[in-house]
C-alpha cells in the first residue's frame, strides 16, 4: 500500500479505447493502496468495458450521464470536480484531449475536467499516426501549458496492429504521476544528484570485491524527490533496482567511474545525496586473466580508493550535501566524525547490523545529524517513507539558510 496514496479521493476518467482493461487495473490498484476511487466514463468507453466492472472494482457508482436524474439529482459532475484530490483520466483518446483542449464539455467526464480545480493528470492512449498528428500534439501542447499533466505513452505493438509510440503508460508510471500531482512541489528548481548502490572492484575478468549494499535507499530517495518536484539524476552501483520515473539514471561499475561521474556533474547543481556504499579498497593489481586456484593462501593487495566527499568538500559552495553512514558500531559518533571532515550539511546515520535496517531490506530507521549538531530520529518504517522524512529534513535546513537563520545547537534526539 502507498502511504501518500491513501485517504485521496481519486476520480478516475475512462475514454473509448481498448486500453480501458488498463484503466480497470488502475482503479483496482488505487483501491489497493488506500485511496477513494470514483470512475466516470464517456459513452464510448461504455462500448469497451461496462460501469457494473468499475462499480464492482471501485465500490462506487460510476458517473456515465450528465443528463440522467438520478446521478445528477445533487449535480453529481460539480460533487466529483469539488471532491477529487487528484483527476486521472486513462486512457484518454485523441477526441477527448481535443475536446478539453478547447473547453468543451458535453457530457460527464469533460464537464468535471473544465469544473474541477483539482490536478489533472492526462494519459494518452491511442494509433501511433493519430498521436504524431500535428493537431493532436498541438492539443497536448494546450494542456500542457494550461497546468495539465501529460504522462507520455509507451511504445510497441499496439492493439491496431501497427507499432509505435500510443500504448498506454505502465501502471507504476500513472501511479507515480499521481503521487507526484498529490506532493507538495517543495524541491520545485532543484537539481539532486544522488548515488546510490555498491561498487564492483575486479580482482580479475571473472572475480570482484563489493559490499552487500542494494541501491534500495538511494533509489528510494530519488523517487522521492522527483516526485516533490526535483530534476534529478541517479549515479547507480551495480545493481536490479528499476529506475524510478522520471529519474535519470547513469550506471557505473567501479568506485573511480562513480567519482568521475559526480565530479563531473557536481558544478550543475544543488543538492546532493551520498547515498552509496562507495568501495574504500580496490585490488591495487587486476589480473588479465581468471586467476587460476593453487594450493597454497592467496594474499590480495589491496589500494585505498579516493574519498569523494572529502575531494567535492572545497569545490562544495552553495551546493547542499548529505552524507550517509552505513555503521556496525559507534554508528552516532562514526557519523558525526564524517559530518564534520567531509564539510557535509547533513549526516544519515543508520545500523546496519540490525535485522531490519541494514542491507537487502525494504524498513529503515535512521538517525539525522546537522551542522548545528542537532540530532533527529527516524523510526523503523519503509524505506520511501524514510526518503521523504530525509527530504523534509532537507527543505527546512535549505530554508533556514536562504533566510539567513541560524540553526540553534541541538544534541538530544527530535
Amino acid at each position: 500500500m502507498s502511504h501518500r496514496l491513501e485517504g485521496k479521493t481519486i476520480v478516475v476518467g475512462l475514454s473509448g479505447g481498448i486500453a480501458c482493461y488498463k484503466g480497470a487495473e488502475l482503479v483496482r490498484a488505487l483501491v489497493r493502496d488506500g485511496a477513494s476511487v470514483h470512475v466516470m466514463m464517456t459513452a464510448a468507453a461504455q462500448e469497451f468495458i461496462t460501469p457494473l466492472t468499475l462499480q464492482t472494482l471501485s465500490g462506487h457508482p460510476v458517473a456515465t450521464n450528465t443528463f440522467d436524474l438520478t446521478q445528477e439529482s445533487q449535480i453529481g459532475h460539480i460533487q466529483l470536480a469539488d471532491a477529487a484530490d487528484a483527476i486521472v483520466l486513462a486512457p484518454a483518446t485523441a477526441n477527448v484531449i481535443g475536446k478539453i483542449a478547447n473547453g468543451i464539455g458535453d457530457d460527464v467526464l469533460t464537464t468535471v475536467l473544465l469544473a474541477t480545480r483539482a490536478p489533472v493528470v492526462i494519459a494518452p492512449a491511442m494509433n501511433v499516426n493519430m498521436y504524431e498528428n500535428p493537431i493532436v500534439q498541438g492539443n497536448l501542447s494546450r494542456l500542457r501549458a494550461g497546468g495539465f499533466r501529460i504522462v507520455e505513452p509507451g511504445e510497441g505493438f499496439l492493439a491496431c496492429g501497427w507499432e509505435g509510440k500510443g500504448r498506454l503508460a505502465d501502471l507504476d508510471e500513472l501511479r507515480a504521476e499521481i503521487e507526484r500531482a498529490l506532493s507538495t512541489q517543495d524541491l520545485r528548481g532543484e537539481r539532486v544528484l544522488i548515488t546510490a548502490g555498491p561498487n564492483r572492484e575486479p580482482i580479475d575478468p571473472v572475480r570482484f570485491i563489493s559490499n552487500r549494499s542494494t541501491g534500495k535507499m538511494g533509489f528510494a530517495v530519488a523517487a522521492a524527490a522527483w516526485r516533490r518536484g526535483a530534476e534529478v539524476t541517479l549515479i547507480a552501483g551495480p545493481t536490479a533496482l528499476p529506475t524510478p520515473h522520471g529519474v535519470q539514471r547513469c550506471d557505473v561499475t567501479t568506485a573511480e567511474e562513480m567519482r568521475q561521474v559526480v565530479a563531473a556533474q557536481f558544478d550543475d547543481i544543488s543538492i546532493l545525496f551520498m547515498a552509496a556504499a562507495v568501495a574504500d579498497y580496490r585490488p591495487a593489481r587486476v589480473a588479465p586473466e581468471k586467476m587460476k586456484k593453487g594450493n597454497g593462501r592467496l594474499v590480495l593487495e589491496l589500494d585505498r580508493t579516493v574519498d569523494i566527499l572529502a575531494e567535492l568538500a572545497p569545490r562544495k559552495g552553495p551546493r547542499f550535501v548529505v552524507g550517509f553512514a552505513a555503521e556496525t558500531e559507534k554508528v552516532i559518533a562514526n557519523a558525526e566524525r564524517k559530518l564534520t571532515e567531509k564539510n557535509l550539511d547533513l549526516i544519515v546515520a543508520n545500523d546496519v547490523a540490525g535485522r531490519q535496517t541494514g542491507f537487502a531490506v525494504d524498513t529503515n530507521a535512521v538517525t539525522m545529524i546537522d551542522r548545528s549538531g542537532r540530532h533527529e530520529a527516524v523510526p523503523l518504517m519503509s524505506k520511501d517513507a524514510v526518503a521523504d522524512r530525509i527530504l523534509d529534513r532537507v527543505v527546512a535546513l535549505k530554508r533556514q539558510s536562504d533566510s539567513g537563520t541560524p540553526a540553534k545547537r541541538r544534541t538530544k534526539s527530535a
